[in-house]
């Protein structure tokens, strides 16, 4: 994914103008904005305000509705102060339509108090809220009006985001005089205007004064929910320019070229024929999507997806072989020695038979046996190998890599990926099969994955039994501590998974530390692990392989066995503090239970009272094990940074759009780009360099 180095996107030469020479912008004001990211005139253009406030027309105090926020206007009837937990300052106003409504004030001078002398008319703006003398508000904006002043605003008022030691009307006077430097609309405007007519947007120029001089009668519900034309028509500029970014770079990784594989499939056929289970109808379709793609002269970029335990890895392990057949190699590179030695168990067992070599190459193979690999590596011998980001190292040379195949893709940094790929020989490169097990929703694929194909694996194996889902309140923890007892004396293993490390006063969290110790003395019969973040990587590596070998009973673990092992054994699962995670995360860890035959549980417990973005969450896993549903879910929620991890994925961090507000322009947004590659390539590229510049960075290479 593509995102800009700059502090926004570049929407006309002039807006490149340093806010110092705007007037009245002296070296210290303009420190403070430059603190805010604020550092030229088109800064201040895209400062779009986070809220507006109608002060065109006056409620009569009658008609006031809690939550709804209003203007009014009354006469002082009665004033008062008191200190009895803190400074408070309470002012009665009423109006013609004989009613009162307090506004309540907690931090206010003295000089502010001898304002509000009775009889004085004051005209006020805020949400009122029950209080105990009927309505109130709290903190509301207000002006004292002068005997003979009655004017209204003639347009809405804008609320920006703040800036520390600047107040609003400051800063609205500031955005109005860069404004008044905004170019006229020929210049600003990139889409053509029969695109702008179907979709019934404004052009730029329009939209951005609208945004920040609505007009009085503008759809306040509109802008305050993001869905206004105006913010449309900026959303839809942001995600083209993103989309546009990721297809050039896809157009230029194929014109590179890929050498095809259209073997026969024999060493397939022999695979499938002795696996002990048959493939579902989903892993057959992404195989055959798969193996056209590989069949192609130019690059395969395809991400598979699919939930825990789906079957990607014999997806992987087919596409690996007909790189094999064609007497080339294949790498499959995971994030964790422990994920990675999984995957070498699997492909070994699986491919070996057929005679096909698999080597492996971590941080961990030295010496001897890493020379040893490496030559193999070199000389080809080794056919598919297997590792972690030791496979991208400047000592490993490939014989001929035509497949790189990576899993659990969001956990590698943008370098890592285009490293395995520079892995190919120099005339081609190789084919890229890019995997992960935790399902995005479309909408979201469409948009941080547009420079690959996206295939689902979105049916489970048979004979895999639905895992049990409950919520319990941290209250019921000793009913929960024999129900693991009972498991465990039937020959079952158990996790128990915490948000936090070390106990933490700020946070309500049992820390895996202490957990492990309050569990060890009321479970001595058992074998207990624990496994955390902090430890070394060997210490982690032990604890976890003496549990996938059952010699613990219960293994208390952080989050970082989300991504991890299989243990068939594994038959409950605990997570403490289940409402301080989010949806995506809770599914990742719930699945590592449920691989085997046996019954499975997953245990959520909270600590009361929770809240309702919680209890929604909770909710919703208990109901579905579908982890493409809960994705959608998460994504409503919580956002797509959170989803995906922004850091790790490089996913955009859109300035304007939102991709789950905005997720029904993608579809329109990807038939632009389409017609604008086609029929005007210099107006995309304009496109994106003013949303994204020159400052590529590769989350799927």
């Amino acid at each position: 994914m593509v995102r800009s180095a700059r502090a926004g996107p570049t929407l006309a030469a002039s807006g490149a103008a340093p806010l110092a020479s705007l007037p009245g912008v002296g070296p210290a004001l303009a420190e403070k904005l430059a603190a805010r990211g604020l550092l030229t005139l088109q800064d201040l253009w895209l400062h779009l305000p986070r809220q507006y406030e109608d002060r065109t027309a006056l409620a009569p105090i009658r008609q006031l509705q809690v939550g709804v926020a209003v203007q009014v206007e009354g006469r002082v009837e009665a004033v008062e102060r008191g200190f009895r937990y803190r400074p408070m300052l309470r002012v009665a106003l009423s109006d013609e339509s004989r009613a009162t409504l307090v506004l309540r004030f907690f931090h206010f001078r003295a000089q502010q108090a001898a304002q509000f002398a009775p009889g004085t008319r004051v005209r006020a703006y805020g949400t009122p809220r029950p209080g105990q003398h009927g309505l109130e508000m709290v903190h509301p904006s207000y002006r004292v009006l002068g005997e003979g002043e009655h004017g209204l605003g003639e347009a809405l008022d804008p609320v920006y985001p703040e800036v520390e030691g600047i107040g609003p009307a400051n800063l609205r006077k500031l955005v109005g005089l860069a404004l008044e430097r905004l170019p006229d609309a020929d210049t600003l405007e990139l889409l053509p205007l029969e695109v702008r007519d179907a979709l019934q947007l404004p052009g730029l120029r329009d939209a951005l004064v609208t945004l920040h001089r609505p007009p009085r009668d503008a759809d306040v519900a509109a802008l305050q929910a993001g869905l206004h034309p105006a913010q449309r028509r900026l959303a839809l500029e942001e995600l083209l320019a993103h989309q546009l970014s990721l297809r050039r770079q896809r157009i230029a990784l194929q014109q590179l070229g890929a050498r095809p594989l259209r073997g026969k499939g024999a060493l397939v056929e022999r695979l499938r024929a002795s696996l002990p289970f048959a493939l579902t109808g989903a892993q057959q379709r992404v195989y055959a999507q798969v193996r056209d793609d590989l069949a192609q002269p130019r690059p395969m970029l395809r991400l598979v997806q699919g939930d825990v335990g789906s079957g990607k890895t014999v997806v992987a392990a087919m596409a690996a072989l007909l790189a094999v057949e064609a007497g080339r190699q294949a790498a499959l590179m995971a994030p964790t020695e422990l994920l990675a030695e999984q995957h070498l168990a699997n492909l070994r067992g699986w491919l070996e038979p057929l005679g096909v070599r698999v080597c492996w190459l971590a941080g961990k193979v030295t010496g001897k046996a890493r020379a040893q690999a490496l030559a193999q590596v070199a000389s080809g011998a080794a056919q598919v190998v297997v590792g972690t980001h030791a496979l991208m190292q400047e000592g490993v040379a490939f014989h001929d890599l035509a497949l790189a195949i990576v899993d659990e893709q969001h956990r590698f940094g943008v370098h890592q990926r285009l490293a395995l790929r520079d892995k190919g020989q120099r005339d081609a490169v190789p084919h890229q099969l890019v995997m992960t097990a935790t399902p995005i929703p479309r909408t979201l694929a469409m948009s941080a994955y547009a420079d690959l194909d996206v295939s689902a694996i979105d049916e489970l194996p048979p004979g895999r039994t639905p895992v049990t889902t409950i919520a319990l309140a941290a209250e019921r923890r000793p009913e929960l501590i024999e129900r693991i007892r009972a498991a465990c004396a039937e020959g079952r293993q158990a996790y128990w998974v915490c948000t936090l490390i070390d106990d933490s006063d700020e946070v309500v969290a049992q820390a895996a530390q202490s957990t492990f110790e309050a569990l060890t003395l009321a479970l001595p019969e058992l074998r207990i692990g624990l496994v955390h973040g902090r430890q070394k990587a060997a210490d982690k590596q032990a604890t976890m392989r003496a549990f996938k070998q059952g010699e613990l009973g219960l293994l208390v673990a952080t989050t970082v066995i989300e991504v991890g092992v299989d243990v068939p054994n594994a038959s409950l699962m605990v997570i403490e503090n289940a409402e301080r995670l989010g949806l995506a995360q809770l599914h990742q860890l719930r699945g590592r239970v449920g691989r085997g035959s046996a019954a499975s549980s997953c245990v959520l417990l909270y600590q009361s009272p929770l809240s309702a973005m919680a209890r929604e969450r909770l909710d919703t896993l208990r109901r579905s094990n579908d982890g493409f549903e809960i994705a959608e879910k998460d994504l409503q929620l919580r956002g797509p940074g959170e989803l995906l991890g922004t850091r790790q994925t490089g996913l955009a961090a859109f300035r304007i759009a939102d991709l789950a507000r905005d997720a029904d322009l993608l579809p329109r947004v990807h038939a632009l780009a389409d017609q604008l590659l086609q029929a005007a390539p210099a107006t995309a590229a304009a496109v994106v360099q003013r949303w994204v510049g020159g400052a590529a960075r590769y989350a799927s290479a």
